[in-house]
């Protein structure tokens, strides 16, 4: 199957932002290297937003529509361009970024389900809890912008009055500079 670009360049994508009941978040470690991020996928062509955050939930964490509540999805695309040297030149369409919709779910069944090896080749090796805003900080570089924008804009879900403060070292240029465009 085939990803869906934009006329722009920008692959779509689900963003997965899983819960649990304290308001922890998961985070899982890439496989076979350092680096941290949220659960996340292609969307393939004719294929809905809803239904690619599916196959990647079971893909990635190996849960099932069951074993989720979804909370919510944000209002619009969130776009991010890749840095020039992790554009692939070579490969058609040129990505030149994505276009996210990212969608809040909380946990409903036990962590005992997750299964990070449901594909020949696993997108991740390993998982944690974390506090709220703490993504934005482990993500690379280049998707902190749009992490900031999910996550402030989906809060209200999780949190009814009390959205935990950013914590000290969060530029406010973080969820100011964000390109959001809704379709």
């Amino acid at each position: 199957m085939m990803d869906h670009f934009d006329a722009n360049g920008f692959r779509s994508n689900v963003g997965i932002i899983l819960t649990r009941a304290d308001g922890a978040l998961l985070l899982a470690g890439r496989a076979r290297q350092s680096g941290w991020q949220f659960p996340q996928g292609g969307i393939q062509v004719d294929e809905s937003p809803l239904q690619a955050m599916y196959r990647e939930l079971q893909e990635e964490v190996g849960l099932a529509a069951a074993d989720v509540d979804i909370l919510g999805e944000t209002a619009g695309w969130l776009h991010y361009r890749l840095p020039k040297k992790y554009i692939r030149r070579d490969a058609e369409p040129i990505c030149i970024g994505q276009r996210q919709r990212w969608f809040m779910l909380r946990l409903l069944s036990d962590e005992q389900q997750f299964d990070l090896e449901t594909t020949d080749i696993p997108e991740f090796d390993r998982w944690k809890w974390v506090d709220y805003w703490r993504p934005v900080k482990e993500v690379i570089y280049f998707k902190r912008q749009v992490y900031a924008a999910a996550l402030a804009e989906l809060a209200p879900l999780l949190f009814s009055d009390d959205v935990p403060p950013q914590p000290a070292w969060w530029p406010a240029a973080w969820s100011a500079n964000a390109e959001w465009h809704p379709d």
